[in-house]
């Protein structure tokens, strides 16, 4: 499989240029602060100094994890696929935000342990029943790892738009995502190990001795690749897959927590242009994901204490997106608005 190849979008003089244009619109220079900032990313992914948002989606991928077989979720692993049919059935805080922020939805089954009824509004894309127990074998094979990472890129390729969000639903994805953390950052595991599902302290620990063993256990795998087939979700896969092939179509990448930022944390480390295409959502109260950021030396939009997934933090600030981008096309200039610019003269 080829890996998708993907282009720095630094360009000095687009980007003074597009600066220009900004700092010229009716406003002090920088007062719309983070705006500003995604104004310039968007119109540097899109090569212009008008960008636009066209056709939002979110992708939420679904796929359950062997490693609950280690009592490490509060919840069963029944509720990956019970709440894949809330996803269909408009029920899920994705599918409300979703809604207001009027932006498509898409659910994947990316290897859910459960048989859904064929529906056109679910993509089925399952590469199998849930992943092993990433404690004594690898979560998956380097052949599936493979085939999700297709999958995901085709999901991409299907979308007719320019700006797409990730979201995941699986039962103790929070547990695969810290052990990729600790594997490419290097942090240590207590920093990587957060509530997920539950916010009992007993729990938190004995899913950070469950992944410590599966460590020890794969101490000699190394290459992101092999972390990603060691410890990785299909759904974590299929995103790695999905954000290579949105960021080689120059498509915006909105992410959202703790679990698609592990899937991001691989996809960086095969392609490292791929931040420049990537807006994060927010700041998720799962315990690494500030870490997570740090790493990627990413500034989040928002921090409003989530830690639910499904997209939804991707799905809430996607409206910043839009006023960013529409500040750019429809705001005044000093000159057009026949308004005095800031004076640059020195001697006062």
């Amino acid at each position: 499989m080829q890996i998708p190849h993907v282009a720095s979008t630094q360009d000095s003089d687009l980007g003074t240029t597009i600066t220009t244009v900004i700092n010229n619109k009716t406003k002090p220079l920088g007062s719309l602060g983070i705006l500003e900032t995604i104004g310039l990313q968007i119109g540097l992914i899109q090569k212009t100094t008008r960008p636009t948002l066209v056709a939002p989606a979110i992708v939420v991928f679904a796929a359950d994890h062997g490693v609950v077989a280690e009592n490490i979720s509060a919840y069963p692993q029944s509720v990956t696929w019970q709440m894949v049919e809330n996803f269909l059935l408009q029920g899920a805080a994705i599918n409300v935000f979703a809604r207001q922020s009027q932006c498509a939805l898409h659910i994947v089954d990316a290897g859910v342990n459960h048989d859904f009824e064929p529906r056109p509004d679910l993509i089925d894309r399952k590469v199998g029943r849930g992943t092993q127990n990433f404690v004594t074998q690898a979560a998956m094979s380097a052949d599936q790892c493979m085939i999700a990472i297709e999958y995901g890129i085709a999901v991409t390729q299907s979308l007719t738009g320019n700006i797409v969000g990730f979201g995941e639903m699986g039962i103790g994805n929070t547990t695969a995502a810290a052990a990729i953390m600790h594997k490419i950052t290097g942090l240590p595991l207590v920093d990587c190990v957060g509530a997920g599902t539950a916010f009992d302290a007993a729990r938190i620990l004995h899913k950070q001795n469950v992944i410590q063993r599966a460590v020890e256990h794969h101490a000699g795998v190394i290459a992101p690749l092999d972390i990603l087939a060691t410890f990785g979700g299909f759904e974590i896969a299929m995103m790695v897959g999905a954000m290579l092939a949105a960021a080689e179509r120059r498509m915006v990448l909105l992410i959202d927590g703790f679990i698609v930022t592990s899937a991001l944390l691989v996809a960086a480390q095969l392609r490292p242009e791929i931040l420049d295409y990537c807006i994060f959502a927010h700041c998720s109260d799962e315990r690494g994901h500030k870490q997570m950021l740090a790493f990627l030396n990413a500034q989040p939009l928002l921090q409003v204490g989530l830690r639910l997934g499904e997209g939804t933090g991707a799905a809430l600030a996607l409206p910043l997106l839009q006023a960013a981008v529409l500040f750019m096309a429809e705001m005044a200039t000093f000159e057009s608005a026949a308004v005095d610019a800031m004076s640059t003269d020195e001697s006062h």
